[in-house]
C-alpha cells in the first residue's frame, strides 16, 4: 500500500477554468520544489503538453474507455512514481463521460477509481449566493465522490468574493481560492482546442509561469496540499510496460536477447499528439525509439526499421510539410512497417488541401471539413495489419476536422458502429483516424516491433 498525495480538479462544465487552475497548481507546486505528477482525464493531447511544461514530467492521460477501469490506478501509480503530489485535471463537467454510459470515463469516475479528493472550480462571474446551490448540487449528486473544496473563478470584486465565499462555506465546504478575471492569461484556441505547447515555445513558457504565479497568489496552496495528502493509500501495483510488451522469444537472436530495432516516431510542431505509454511499450518490446520532425528533417533517422506517425495539426503546416520533398519521397519509398493515426493518415495521403504529401496512400486526398468529428469509438479490426489481427476489438477515439476521399481503402483498417469501414491497410502500412492508447492494447507494440525485425 502506497500513499500518493493527489487531488482532482473538476468543474460543473467546460469553460469554467479547469485548465487554468490545474496547470497553475502544477506550476505553483513545482515552483515550491515539489515533484509534481501531471495527469489529464480523457483522451486530450493538448492540455498534457502544458502540464509537462509546468512540471518537467510527461503529461499522462487517465481514461477508462481507452484502457480499462482496472488499469487506471496502476497507470496513475506508474506516472506518479517518486512524486510528492499528483494533480489530475478533469474533463468537461464533473459527471460527464462517455455518451450513453452514465458517468463512465468522467472525472468523477476516475476520481473514484484512484480515491482522489475533488476540487470544484466554479465560474462565479454571473452569480452570487447561487454558487452555493451549484456546489450543493454537485456534492450531493454523485456517490463516493469526495468534494474537498471549491475554487471560485472570475470573481469581480472584494464584495463579490465575500458574498460567494460565505454562501459556499455555509455548506461546510472550504473555499480554497478565488481567482479574479484575468483575460491577459487566456490561452489561444484553435479548431481542435488549445494551441499545442510545441507551437508556442517562449509564449507557452511565459503563460505557464503566469498561471503558476496567479494560483500561488489566489489560492491556499498549503490547504490544497493538505487535502491532497489526505487521500488514502492505493493497493494497486504500478503499471509496467515490460510484461505485456515483452519481445516474443521466437524473435531472439542466438545470444538469447531480442534484437533492437529502430522505430522513428514523428514529432515537431505538426505532430504533437501521442500517449507517453505508447513509446514506453515500444521500448519495452525491444524498439529503439527515435524522433524525427517532418517539418525540418530531410531524411529519416539512419537505420529506421519502422515509422509511427501520430496526431497533430498537419493542415496548419501543409505547405511546409509539402515543401520538404526529400523526406516525403523517402517516406513514400520506405518498405518497413508504418503505423499512422489521424495527422499521420493525412501526411501519407496523396495530397492535403491541394498540397502534395507523401503519396504512400496514392489514391487518397484529404481536405478540411466544416464539421468537427469527435467521440469515442468501439472498433473491430477488419483485417490483419502490423499491429492488429482481424476481429480484434479495441477502444479508441476520433478528433479531427478533415475528411479523406475515399474514406477507406479496398482493405480497411477498422469498422465501428454503423458508419462502415474506416482507414487503410496497404501492405505493411496501417493508417486511420482512430487514436489508440496502447496500454489498452499492449500487443500492438510487440507486433509492430516484431514486424520491424
Amino acid at each position: 500500500m502506497v500513499t500518493v498525495p493527489r487531488v482532482a480538479v473538476a468543474a460543473p462544465a467546460s469553460g469554467s477554468g479547469k485548465t487554468t487552475v490545474a496547470t497553475g497548481l502544477m506550476a505553483a507546486f513545482a515552483a515550491r520544489g515539489l515533484a509534481v505528477s501531471p495527469h489529464k482525464v480523457g483522451p486530450d493531447y493538448i492540455d498534457p503538453g502544458y502540464h509537462a511544461l509546468a512540471t518537467g514530467r510527461p503529461g499522462r492521460n487517465l481514461d477508462p474507455w481507452l484502457t480499462s477501469e482496472d488499469l487506471i490506478a496502476p497507470l496513475f501509480r506508474h506516472g506518479a512514481a517518486a512524486c510528492d503530489v499528483a494533480v489530475i485535471e478533469g474533463v468537461m463537467g464533473l459527471y460527464d463521460g462517455a455518451s450513453g454510459a452514465g458517468d463512465f470515463a468522467s472525472t468523477a469516475h476516475v476520481a473514484r477509481l484512484i480515491d482522489a479528493p475533488v476540487i470544484l472550480v466554479v465560474d462565479a462571474a454571473a452569480a452570487g449566493r447561487s454558487v452555493a446551490a451549484t456546489v450543493h448540487g454537485f456534492r450531493s449528486y454523485g456517490e463516493k465522490v469526495r468534494l474537498g473544496g471549491v475554487i471560485l473563478n472570475r470573481i469581480g470584486s472584494d464584495g463579490h468574493e465575500r458574498l460567494c465565499r460565505e454562501a459556499v462555506e455555509e455548506l461546510g465546504v472550504p473555499v480554497l481560492g478565488a481567482l479574479r478575471r484575468h483575460d491577459d492569461i487566456a490561452k489561444p484556441s484553435r479548431h481542435l482546442g488549445l494551441v499545442p505547447v510545441a507551437e508556442r515555445s517562449a509564449e507557452a513558457v511565459a503563460t505557464v509561469e503566469r498561471l503558476g504565479a496567479l494560483i500561488a497568489a489566489s489560492c491556499d496552496l498549503d490547504a490544497i496540499l493538505a487535502l491532497a495528502r489526505s487521500a488514502p493509500a492505493l493497493s494497486a501495483e504500478p503499471w509496467s510496460p515490460a510484461a505485456p510488451a515483452a519481445p516474443d522469444p521466437a524473435a531472439a537472436t542466438g545470444t538469447g536477447a531480442a534484437a533492437a530495432v529502430r522505430v522513428a516516431v514523428a514529432g515537431g510542431s505538426a505532430f504533437t499528439f501521442g500517449y507517453a505509454e505508447n513509446e514506453e511499450l515500444l521500448a519495452a518490446a525491444g524498439a529503439e525509439v527515435v524522433r524525427f520532425d517532418p517539418l525540418r528533417d530531410e531524411h529519416l533517422p539512419e537505420g529506421t526499421r519502422g515509422i509511427v506517425i501520430g496526431g497533430g495539426f498537419p493542415e496548419v503546416y501543409a505547405a511546409e510539410l509539402s515543401a520538404n520533398e526529400p523526406l516525403r519521397k523517402e517516406v513514400a519509398a520506405f518498405a518497413g512497417p508504418v503505423y499512422a493515426e489521424c495527422a499521420g493518415l493525412l501526411y501519407l495521403a496523396r495530397e492535403l488541401d491541394g498540397k502534395p504529401m507523401c503519396g504512400v496512400l496514392a489514391d487518397v486526398t484529404a481536405t478540411m471539413a466544416e464539421r468537427l468529428t469527435l467521440g469515442y469509438r468501439a472498433a473491430v479490426a477488419v483485417s490483419d495489419s502490423v499491429v492488429a489481427r482481424a476481429g480484434e476489438r479495441v477502444h479508441g477515439h476520433e478528433f479531427h476536422r478533415t475528411v479523406t476521399d475515399p474514406a477507406h481503402g479496398t482493405t480497411a483498417a477498422w469498422q465501428w458502429s454503423t458508419d462502415g469501414p474506416a482507414g487503410f491497410v496497404q501492405g505493411r502500412c496501417v493508417a486511420s483516424y482512430l487514436h489508440l492508447h496502447w496500454a489498452g492494447a499492449p500487443g500492438f507494440a510487440r507486433r509492430f516491433t516484431e514486424a520491424c525485425r
